[in-house]
This record gives C-alpha cells, structure tokens and sequence, in this order.
C-alpha cells in the first residue's frame, strides 16, 4: 500500500506492464499527463487527433503481439476513439483506451462534455468500465491487461471520474497481469481431424490473425510442409509464414490471386487456424466448395461454428492444437507429390505476375507500383495497409510479397480508413529498426494526414505510398456499374501532395511514369535511412482491379 493519487497509481500500473507509448493529447494538466511527465520509461506521443492515436496504439499491437495505450479527453475526445476501437475489436487488437470522466457529485447535472462514455463504449469494446473508487484503480487495471491479452484479445475502455482520478488515497500494491494463457484442444477431436487430414486429397490451410497472435508460425509451416498443403492467410493473418514460400498461395477471400481462386474451390478440406470466416474472407460464405470438410480450430468458443458449421470444431490455442496435430499424424507418400506439385503451381504464378507486372502504360497500373515498392524495399519491412480499391493491390501476393515473418499490418472486418496511414506511424515507433510503408488510395490519406507531423516530430520515418485516383475509388467503381452517375466521389479540388510533404518536414515525389518507380522508391528509403519521413504522389490508372474483386462484384449482381 501507498499513499498516492489516481493518476500515479494508473502511471504506475502502466509502467508495471511495460508499457513504452501512450498515444494521445493532453486535456487537463492534472489527467495523466502531470504524472507521465515524471515517468521517463513512458514517452507520452502527441497525436494532432484522437483517432490517430487510437489507431497508432491499434498497429503498434499487432505489431508487437502485446498491449498498447491510447488517452483521450472527456466527452469529444472519446467518441474519437470509437472508430479506432471498434476497429481494434475487428482485429482483436489488445489496446487499452484511458480517459478521464466528469466528477461523480456533478454526474447528470449537465457537467462540462458529460458524456456516458461507458455506455457508448460498451458495443464496442471487450470491457468497459468507470472506476469508482481510488483504491480499485489496480484491480481494474491488473483486470484490463488481463483481459486485453487473453482469449481471444480486444480493446478495453477505462474511464477514471475527477473525483476519483485526483484524489489522493491508500492504493493497493500493482500485481501485473498474467498474458496469453494458453488452452489445448480436446485429444480426441484432435483425433478426429487427424482422420480427416489423412484422408483428404486436396486440403488447404487457412491461418487467420489467431494464429498469428498464438506465434504458431513454425507450427502451421511444419504441417503445410509434411501435407504439402497450400497455405491462405485472412489480411490479419498475413505475415505467419514468408511469402517467397513455395506453399504460400496468397490470401483468401476478395484478397485472393488467380492461384487462391483455383486452390479453395477446389480443396476438400480446409483447416481454419484463429478465423472466424467472415464476409469477406469467405465471399459471403460462398468460397468453400459445398462438398468439401472443415475443420476449424480458435481459442473462442462464439467463433466455432458461427458461420460454416464445421465437421471438426476445436477450441484451444493456435499453437498448441496444431502442434498436437503434428504430434498424431502419420506421413504418407503421396503428400511429397503433392506438395511437389503445389509448388510447381506456386513457380508458375509468380513467374506470370513477374511478366504482368512489366506493363509500361499511364496512368500507372497499381499491380506494378507495389510489385517495384517490393523490388526496392525487399526483406525487414513491415507492410501497413489501407482501404481502397487500388491499395488492394498491396494486399495481393504475389504482386507484393510479404518476406518476413510478421511483416504485415491490416485491418480487420470494419476497414477503417485511415486506420493504416496513420497506424504505420505506431508500427514504426514500436518497431525502429524496420522499414516501414503504407500503401494509402488518396481519400484514406487526406482523411489522416493533419497527423504527418507527428511522425517526424516523434523520429517515425515510414514511407507513404499514395495510389492517387484522384477520387474514392471503391464507391466510384460502383457508380460505374449504375451508368457512370458519379457523385461526391471525385476529388475536383485536391492538395498538392509534394508540396504538403515538404511543408511537414517530409521527402515528397510526384511519380507519373513507370519508369521512374524504382528511382522514386530508392529516394524515399534513402530519406527514411537518413531519418525523413517520404511521401510519394503516384497517379495511377483507376479502373483495373483484382481479379478477386471482379468475382466479388459479380456474386453482389447475381444476388
């Protein structure tokens, strides 16, 4: 026990955890910030906008693995966070959101920005709490990284009262939490799927931001080696295995290539590894040929079966289930054919994207600019991604290949915008010695870029790679489809991106012609060695898209 008030007591539980960052903007001197000033192992980040800040915090942890922080002030500052908190819980993202709340005595009275944050947050969040009391300020907060981490993660909002926050007490001493506890699968299902993996002729493995958050990389490599079954990944699952792997095939869902079209209609079972088959992972429930098995693992209960209905549901950690499953199976010869095989099919795709993407026309074709970004930024580089139709190229592999373990950020089910422009910025504070781009469509930009500064203020030198369309091309693209009746979608009045870049302490190039990719990416990574963030304005052709996003547009016009 010691004598202390609120605030140092919640300072004192984020120091316990480790905890390197808080994202936000101070409100009123005596919140938190008075007494982050005397922690020197906590760096407060000063963002231009709430949100910013709750999306830093969202990358900085999936970046990382481990929970981050972000602070916002009463009332408006709060409802900031919701878009990046709801995106967080789409991501299962373990982010813990602080802020203060008005005194308790004036609660209902019309309080200055009163506002019934808890409330709001609830939906939202995995837990959301108003603290009543000093004394339980490090029971909740043990009980907030508790939560954050285990399970399945999420985001969790706190909000301490004035009256609470600044009055002095006796504080209970800080027990940190204990993180990512881990569950093994029921033996005897794990059986059950061993029969099944023996038996299929076509299997395909599916690893989803579960697996990834369960660090079961080596485990789900092993098992697609021994089966020499492909491996798809949900955009939060992006980064289990290098994608210069011969059994990587790329993405599921809108995100997939040529190869991962084939691959899933074609499999006869597919194992899910932390997945939860959502709409677009799985074009609307449609991808799964109809007679083949699944079997699905997750370490929540409410995932297993909510969508497919598989014929083998397991609840346990990522890790741990598939290394039981290794553990059981027996090898057999034709897998080594098979595997063959697959990597054949792997060579030959990656062979006519190479050809595809020497396409030399203006505007540039997307498929090229991120194929060359990949050229030039090559290994230790941590990819973070935005919504659009033309940064959806980012997300195809092997146009842009992600060669490192973890080496990718995306969003989950709700597609944020904005969400990657600015979380780059968390990724590159947390992880410094990583190169670090966002591949952005202009609209995504602009709806973030007050916040530019923030990364050359804190030392964040990422590369912001603009596919400029000059319009929202996702609902543009739709306009077409109703007879070219475009409305509020194109930009007729636009900022200069160069030279904003350069008015925010940036390097800033304006790219028009193919040729000039390679030449503009090796500046941009040479001002980002020299610790300058890099802005890069490349137009390009709006109209070609996916052919994954083409087979998704088609099933909305036949429904």
């Amino acid at each position: 026990m010691a004598k202390m008030t609120g605030w140092q007591a919640v300072v004192n539980a984020l120091k316990m955890e480790g905890i390197k960052f808080v994202y936000g903007l101070p409100s009123s001197p005596e919140d938190l910030y008075d007494d982050l000033y005397d922690e020197s192992s906590i760096k407060a980040i000063q963002v231009r906008h709430e949100a910013a800040g709750g999306f830093m915090a969202m990358a900085e942890a999936l970046a990382t693995g481990l929970p981050a922080v972000c602070y916002a002030s009463e009332g408006p500052g709060v409802m900031h966070l919701t878009a990046p908190l709801l995106e967080a819980a789409a991501t299962c993202a373990p982010v813990i959101a602080i802020a203060p709340g008005v005194d308790a005595l004036k609660d209902g009275k019309g309080a200055f920005q009163e506002t019934d944050q808890v409330g709001i947050m609830k939906p939202i969040v995995k837990w959301s709490v108003k603290i009543p009391h000093p004394a339980k300020i490090p029971w909740v907060m043990h009980r907030a990284f508790y939560l954050a981490t285990n399970g399945q993660p999420g985001p969790i909002f706190i909000e301490l009262p004035q009256n609470v926050s600044r009055a002095v007490a006796e504080i209970p001493d800080y027990v940190p939490a204990k993180r990512y506890i881990r569950t093994m699968g029921d033996p005897s299902l794990v059986r059950q799927a061993v029969d099944i993996i023996s038996e299929a002729k076509r299997p395909l493995i599916v690893a989803g931001g579960g697996a990834r958050r369960s660090g079961a990389h080596d485990e789900i490599k092993a098992l697609a080696e021994r089966l020499g079954a492909p491996i798809m990944t949900t955009p939060s699952g992006r980064g289990i295995i290098e994608e210069d792997h011969p059994l990587a095939f790329g993405q599921v869902g809108m995100y997939r290539n040529r190869l991962g079209i084939d691959t899933y209609h074609d499999a006869d079972l597919v194992i899910t590894v932390g997945s939860r088959n959502e709409e677009f992972q799985t074009g609307s429930w449609t991808h799964k040929a109809e007679d083949a098995k699944l079997i699905q693992i997750d370490i929540e209960a409410f995932e297993l079966s909510r969508n497919w209905i598989p014929d083998v549901a397991i609840l346990g950690d990522a890790k741990l289930v598939t290394t039981s499953i290794l553990d059981m199976i027996t090898d057999q010869p034709q897998w080594d054919e098979r595997k063959k095989a697959n990597m054949e099919k792997k060579k030959a795709l990656e062979a006519a994207v190479a050809e595809e993407c020497k396409i030399d026309e203006r505007p540039i074709r997307s498929k090229r600019v991120v194929y060359e970004l990949n050229q030039v930024f090559g290994k230790n580089t941590i990819m973070v991604h935005e919504n659009g139709s033309q940064d959806l190229w980012s997300y195809y592999s092997p146009y842009y290949k992600v060669l490192d373990r973890n080496g990718d950020i995306a969003p989950g089910e709700q597609t944020c915008m904005g969400a990657g422009v600015m979380g780059a910025v968390g990724v590159k504070l947390a992880m410094p010695d990583k190169k670090v781009v966002c591949v952005t469509g202009d609209g995504a930009f602009q709806m973030y870029n007050q916040d530019v500064p923030t990364a050359v203020q804190h030392n964040a030198p990422i590369t912001w790679v603009i596919l400029n369309s000059f319009s929202f091309g996702w609902p543009k693209r739709g306009q077409v489809t109703l007879g070219n009746r475009f409305i509020a979608t194109n930009f007729e009045v636009q900022p200069d991106f160069v030279a904003m870049a350069e008015a925010y302490g940036c390097y800033g190039e304006r790219v028009e012609n193919p040729d000039d990719l390679q030449g503009a990416f090796q500046r941009a990574l040479e001002a980002n060695n020299a610790g300058q963030p890099a802005i890069l304005d490349i137009i390009v052709d709006e109209t070609e898209v996916g052919p994954a996003f083409v087979a998704y547009e088609t099933a909305k016009k036949v429904k």
